[in-house]
């Protein structure tokens, strides 16, 4: 069998089911694992690794007036890869390659292929395509184990959390330029880790919402995580958001409960890694229930000098790695 995947966590999936070697063909996003990028690249994008969050924005606007595709599909390529399973998505046009510039490209194949869409809107349905991939690839029992054991993780998070008395009020914020609250899986995993988000909906895209409402809001953490960011990326635009009206009134800039976390392998890919992702944020939220739970470099911690005023301190050099 010969899989092309379009989707990074379609990639994380594959290998974990045990059959990158079947891999013929990966999107310009997927790293992981390490083997991903020893395969041919079938998709690039439009968007200039060098644009800034509100640049991204706005250039995702203009191709969405003008109907334009963000990525594009190298079909000489894919037809000397010849894959028989194509996996792809329908959950968002700007996180990659639609389902229907897929199948559009597929038609140059020589007979029927295999597309399979990924689009889980929670945890129950990452696990799902879980089993929708091993499904196509042959790898059910694999996939059995895999998801009992992520299964279990997340039961544990949720069995340690569902006593609490008190729950954190927690903002992801998904995107910093504008302001989005996190979707889809994200307030859910704030809640099964002990917190509550008042901004985002469980099962819901993504929304851009007006600053004051995170103001009103007042939230006692806050985890900055820019869909497909690295931390140091994050940290590297996180200075504008002292800009802000209210921003250092807000609990959690104030208490130095602001965290910047690796957005791209835990939170914005719906693939093994999310539960990680969960355990991160059990950590961060209710850290006296939880350690140990951080994979190495996926959060840092906003850290103020205290003999200082905050207001003269430069974000971007107060996070420290979160141990």
């Amino acid at each position: 069998m010969r899989i092309l995947s379009l989707l990074p966590s379609a990639t994380e999936i594959v290998y974990a089911l045990g059959c990158g070697d079947s891999l013929v063909g990966v999107s310009h996003e997927c790293d992981y694992p390490d083997d991903a990028k020893t395969k041919p690249v079938v998709s690039a994008s439009n968007l200039s690794p060098s644009l800034g969050s509100g640049e991204i924005h706005s250039t995702i606007r203009e191709h969405h007036h003008s109907n334009r595709s963000l990525y594009r599909i190298d079909e000489q390529l894919l037809k000397r890869i010849d894959p028989d399973v194509i996996l792809t998505q329908e959950l968002c046009t700007i996180c990659a390659i639609p389902v229907a510039q897929v199948r559009d490209a597929a038609k140059i194949l020589a007979g029927p292929r295999c597309v399979v869409s990924l689009e889980p809107n929670n945890l129950d349905q990452i696990l799902d395509n879980i089993s929708a991939v091993a499904e196509v690839t042959g790898r059910q029992a694999a996939a059995q184990e895999l998801v009992r054991g992520l299964a279990g993780r997340v039961a544990r998070i949720g069995s340690a959390t569902s006593r609490l008395a008190e729950r954190p009020k927690v903002f992801c914020m998904e995107w910093m330029n504008p302001v989005m609250a996190g979707g889809h899986w994200i307030p859910e995993m704030v809640r099964i880790a002990g917190g509550t988000d008042g901004l985002g909906r469980e099962g819901q895209p993504s929304t851009m919402i007006d600053w004051s409402q995170v103001v009103v809001f007042a939230p006692q953490i806050m985890v900055v995580m820019p869909c497909g960011y690295k931390i140091a990326r994050t940290i590297e635009e996180i200075e504008h958001l002292r800009s802000f009206p209210g921003w250092y009134d807000i609990p959690a800039v104030r208490d130095g409960r602001v965290y910047v976390v690796d957005s791209t392998a835990y939170f914005s890919r719906s693939g093994p890694r999310i539960v990680n992702g969960l355990e991160i944020l059990a950590q961060i939220i209710q850290p006296t229930m939880f350690s140990g739970l951080l994979p190495a470099n996926s959060a840092a911690k906003l850290e103020w000098d205290k003999t200082r005023p905050i207001e003269s301190q430069p974000m971007s050099e107060r996070f420290v790695p979160l141990l």
